[in-house]
């Protein structure tokens, strides 16, 4: 079973975007197991196959923190028909990735996710057209309005690409205000890599906003350029696939607690 396991989770633990990828290839394996379930052990909840434990692509247990997150993944394992599909199975793959890379280290990935907040998406504004700029003002003053109110953290914003560096206060409050606990820090990681914006991850983490007004706030740009040239096929399909890693991290979020 474990050269199956290791052949199943060939990918990069903290890259979602290249999980996807991977997840997609060709060479599928057949489904082994009767049934997919939960098991209590030590205060955390595995999940098995036929009784036997899963593990991840470092050797340790796929077990989460609480029952319901370990169900939901268990329910992606059952969901497998004749072959095992990683993608279709997006929680599975980011709970490998929290239990093998942010576990053990918390403080790299908080420190990752401080790196997006100094070029974060929502700080860089167009200067035109104006209806580009009444929609990412609509979508994207909020949750500066909400980091400047609730954190104390008052945000600079520019014009254009080029970069402004953002007050050290601000960047701290952010970072103090970010979850403690290992899978949600690992769920922002995944949201903030997939919507381009830190503070989009945080407000949703902090209740602030929900995930519907972060997912198209992270598309105001991709979504006026196709209200003006005409709907990409491409764009939508690779936003499909973003889109069902985002899910698995916002549940992840939220049942982890």
């Amino acid at each position: 079973m474990r050269d199956i396991f290791d052949d199943i989770y060939r990918h990069n633990p903290l890259d979602p975007m290249e999980s996807a990828r991977q997840g997609a290839r060709p060479d599928l394996r057949k489904r082994f197991y009767d049934a997919a379930g939960v098991k209590e052990s030590g205060g955390a909840f595995a999940v098995v196959l036929d009784d036997k434990a899963v593990r991840t692509p470092a050797r340790k247990t796929l077990a989460a923190p609480t029952r319901a997150l370990a169900e939901t993944i268990a329910a992606e394992w059952q969901a497998q028909t004749d072959v095992i599909d990683p993608a279709r199975m997006p929680l599975t793959r980011l709970a490998n990735s929290i239990i093998d890379g942010v576990v053990d280290a918390p403080d790299a990935v908080a420190d990752d996710i401080l790196k997006y907040l100094g070029c974060d998406l929502l700080f860089y504004r167009a200067d035109g057209p104006e209806g580009l700029i009444e929609k990412q003002a609509a979508s994207w003053d909020p949750p500066i309005a909400w980091a400047r109110a609730a954190l104390g953290a008052r945000f600079i914003l520019a014009q254009g690409v080029v970069h402004v560096a953002q007050p050290d206060d601000a960047v701290a409050a952010a970072r103090r205000a970010m979850p403690s606990d290992p899978w949600r820090l690992g769920a922002m990681h995944s949201i903030t890599t997939l919507t381009g914006s830190a503070l989009l991850a945080l407000a949703l983490a902090k209740g602030a906003l929900d995930s519907d007004q972060v997912w198209r706030a992270a598309h105001v740009d991709e979504d006026f350029n196709m209200q003006t040239w005409g709907r990409d096929e491409d764009a939508m399909t690779r936003r499909h696939h973003r889109a069902r890693d985002f899910e698995a991290a916002v549940r992840i979020l939220t049942l982890a607690a």
